[in-house]
């Protein structure tokens, strides 16, 4: 189990990590779900050792790990960009780290050539050992740089957007290569992404990370229905999120949170009466294939968004420029306390 404790980081001014706390258990696929400058990846190089908390604890099964070298880790980390030798082949490139490590470097050229190939089994490439990485996909060389990981046999895997570089259809295919070879080790991976939909679907567990705090960590069933804070809500991408004063109805005042798809639209000064409604105007739309995605403007400039489901359509024909009435369920809100 990974554990940090009260974890901060500075930059100068800027406050990077602002007293994380935050846990991935055992034999966990964690998501890490923040915007660009969120300090995902600072987080990261903190666990990997690339860099020291300016205060806090980092703990691995109970032990301290901040302070000792990164390469004393035993922590695997997957680059972005995948960070592999160029003019190196696949087989040398996983061979690397066991050739290489500072602890333990293995000589005996059988054993090398034997945890060499398991791992490519393990990804999936075996009989590419002898290929040049420039001469291989992108997904590919994914499965190299994972394979180069795995084979030292870290006790935690960091992932830094791993998928970032791949195409939509690669990114799917990925993501089930992922969970499954995770599941083979049993071992955790920690995976950063800016993705919500990534998020969602790769975790066991998806913690949001937003201004420096983990805002939230919950299964990704109820981290997406029940979002316990605004700014967990908004790295969604699915919750409007507006003043209750907006809203005609007994709701307490401060921001409250409605999903996309829970609110339907009607004629203006037609809603019904036992819903709490807010008049907004209609922008345009989105097809988006089996959904439609409508925009509305509320009285306070709040972007509304409102997701129709083609197959079961329940909205209106709808006029550009012309208003409406956006009414919900009440047991459709979450209230949250403070700004918005």
């Amino acid at each position: 189990m990974l554990t940090l404790n009260q974890v901060s980081r500075r930059y100068g001014g800027a406050t990077a990590l602002d007293g994380v706390d935050f846990v991935v258990p055992e034999n966990t696929y964690m998501a890490l779900l923040g915007a660009s400058g969120a300090g995902k990846t600072t987080l990261l190089r903190l666990i990997a050792g690339f860099e020291e908390p300016d205060q806090g604890t980092i703990s691995l099964n109970g032990a301290r790990i901040d302070g000792q070298p990164s390469h004393l880790r035993d922590i695997g980390f997957v680059f972005q960009n995948f960070a592999l030798f160029p003019h190196l082949t696949v087989a040398e490139n996983v061979a690397f780290g066991l050739r290489h490590r500072a602890h333990a470097p293995l000589t005996n050229e059988a054993e090398i050539k034997d945890r060499t190939d398991a791992a490519l089994q393990l990804v999936g490439l075996t009989g590419f050992g002898h290929r040049g990485v420039s001469a291989i996909s992108g997904g590919q060389r994914q499965r190299v740089a994972l394979a180069r990981t795995l084979v030292c046999e870290p006790r935690i895997v960091l992932l830094d957007e791993p998928l970032g570089a791949l195409d939509a259809n690669l990114r799917s295919r990925m993501c089930d290569e992922l969970k499954a070879i995770r599941e083979r080790l049993g071992v955790s991976f920690l995976h950063v992404t800016g993705s919500e939909t990534e998020a969602l679907t790769m975790g066991d567990q998806v913690a949001v990370l937003a201004n420096g705090r983990i805002m939230q960590s919950d299964a990704p069933d109820t981290l997406f229905s029940h979002p316990g804070n605004a700014e967990a809500a908004r790295h969604l991408n699915a919750w409007n999120i507006f003043d209750a004063g907006l809203c005609r109805g007994d709701l307490r005042q401060g921001p409250i949170a409605v999903r996309f798809d829970q609110i339907d639209v009607s004629a203006k000064g037609t809603a019904p009466s036992a819903r709490p409604s807010l008049h907004a105007t209609y922008l345009t739309g989105e097809f988006n294939g089996p959904t439609a995605l409508s925009f509305f403007r509320a009285a306070d400039g709040t972007l509304l968004q409102v997701v129709d489901h083609l197959s079961q359509p329940r909205l209106p024909d709808l006029v550009e420029g012309q208003g409406y009435d956006l009414h919900f369920a009440a047991d459709a809100l979450r209230q949250f306390h403070g700004a918005a």
